[in-house]
């Protein structure tokens, strides 16, 4: 196990979940002079159920996440991360993310957002996170929302 980490993943879909798993993404980057890879996975299936009512939301998505991912870059460079880079990828993020983007950028830390699927969700479907955790080959770190958290 490595007592640092040299490249982290962190998944971004603009959440505020996602968002506390940026911010701590930035936190453990600079604690570890790490290369930070800030991803965000176009859900192709959600977009081609929905394209047959909407044809421009491919490009709205693909406009939406190079926004999103260059505003990112922007937060964590002046948040001080020496290396910073953006991925946009396609299809399931609870499939891209442990078993293609982490395996591409040859991570040793994967930081997530906790979902808020209720329990039937995640037994129907299961959630992003859940999957990160179940076929990620290196450390995952999931972050709660602070709303997220119950007593």
């Amino acid at each position: 196990m490595p007592s640092e980490y040299k490249k982290i993943l962190v998944a971004v879909d603009g959440s505020r979940a996602s968002e506390k798993a940026f911010q701590k993404a930035i936190a453990v980057a600079n604690r570890n002079d790490a290369q930070l890879i800030i991803a965000h996975v176009v859900d192709t299936k959600t977009i081609s159920t929905a394209e047959t009512y909407d044809q421009s939301l491919v490009n709205r998505s693909e406009t939406y996440a190079n926004a999103l991912l260059e505003d990112y870059r922007n937060q964590a460079t002046t948040s001080g991360v020496k290396n910073v880079e953006v991925h946009i990828d396609y299809g399931s993020p609870k499939v891209r993310i442990p078993k293609h983007v982490a395996k591409q950028f040859n991570v040793d830390l994967i930081i997530c957002g906790a979902t808020g699927l209720n329990a039937v969700e995640r037994f129907l479907i299961g959630s992003v996170s859940e999957n990160i955790t179940r076929y990620a080959k290196c450390d995952v770190l999931v972050v709660r929302a602070d709303e997220m958290i119950e007593d």
